[in-house]
């Protein structure tokens, strides 16, 4: 068996409870050999309740990182989940490394306790949103980097067609810039900047992208900085239910049909956000994830460390340096 997915179990809104519980189906149900990190006698007390106490084993951090740290005040303590878990993955002791922690504080944790991979300037979080197409999108930034340079949106965009070539099988992905209007030069300095050096890249570059393409399949990849990135993915989590919900009130479409729906777009059903650019595999799931988004993301996790992914985005990124 390859070395475990290392989880965050003190990380995210419902941590150990949740977190625990989606260990152990990823555990059972999903195959997927999993370490939990975190304090010790709260964790071994979620498994005994699952019946799971000699199935998983358990790293002590006596620590635990707030969901209101930002980033920085998270490298403070080597005694962490979040550290622990990182210096796991690090060392070789884990092949990948799943919290539902604050987004900031795994970014800060990972950058120092994993290391980024050579020539990145910064990493980012990549999603792949079903289209209407029938395909996926990938959106970089979703949230790693909320003020990034437009060198960093520019190298942002290189590991999302990457990501687009090594996880969703597209052989030429295609990258649009998301701004406020599809003419060139629309947007704020930080976009406009960005566009100037994207059609510079090794990459085929559509153009700017507007909010009503994210979910059109106008583009393979949709690059922007991570605040904007993270507003658009709750905004599209949440336009979906709300859309479902007045489709079901109306009665014009069948409860499967918009189950159907529901479940392409929900966080439970892609597990999290797969942070690129470090030297390891980390993915960050919501904050709010329950037990099967947990599970989820650890088999995302345990794909990517399998396929070697991380490591072969070295190959993918442009030899001369971003300017």
């Amino acid at each position: 068996m390859s070395e475990p997915v290392v989880v965050d179990a003190m990380g995210g809104d419902h941590g150990p409870v949740e977190t625990v519980a989606g260990a152990v189906a990823a555990r059972r149900e999903l195959g997927v050999p999993v370490l939990l990190v975190g304090r010790a006698g709260d964790i071994r007390a979620e498994l005994d309740r699952h019946g799971a106490a000699a199935e998983i084993d358990v790293v002590h951090a006596e620590d635990v990182v707030p969901m209101t740290e930002r980033g920085a005040g998270a490298v403070s303590s080597g005694t962490t989940s979040l550290t622990v878990g990182c210096d796991l993955v690090r060392h070789g002791a884990a092949s990948a490394f799943v919290s539902a922690g604050s987004t900031g504080a795994v970014v800060s944790c990972a950058i120092r306790g994993i290391g980024r991979a050579a020539g990145v300037l910064r990493p980012a979080l990549a999603i792949a949103l079903p289209s209407v197409t029938g395909g996926a999108t990938v959106l970089i930034d979703a949230g790693a980097t909320s003020d990034p340079t437009p060198e960093m949106i520019a190298q942002f965009a290189l590991l999302g067609v990457s990501y687009a070539q090594l996880v969703l099988g597209v052989a030429d992905p295609s990258v649009g810039l998301l701004s406020i209007g599809s003419e060139p030069g629309k947007g704020n300095r930080l976009t406009r900047r960005a566009g100037e050096l994207l059609p510079g890249l090794p990459l085929r570059f559509h153009g700017n992208v507007e909010g009503h393409d994210v979910l059109a399949g106008a583009v393979d990849v949709i690059v922007t900085d991570g605040f904007t990135g993270n507003v658009v993915l709750k905004n599209v989590e949440g336009s979906v239910r709300a859309a479902l919900t007045l489709v079901a009130r109306s009665g014009v479409a069948g409860a499967e049909d918009l189950r159907e729906v529901a479940r392409r777009y929900d966080p439970e059903t892609h597990g999290g956000a797969a942070l690129l650019g470090l030297s390891g595999t980390v993915v960050v799931a919501h904050g709010s994830s329950r037990a099967a988004t947990i599970a989820r993301a650890c088999a995302v996790a345990h794909d990517l460390a399998e396929g070697g992914v991380a490591t072969r985005f070295g190959d993918h990124l442009t030899a001369e340096p971003v300017r």
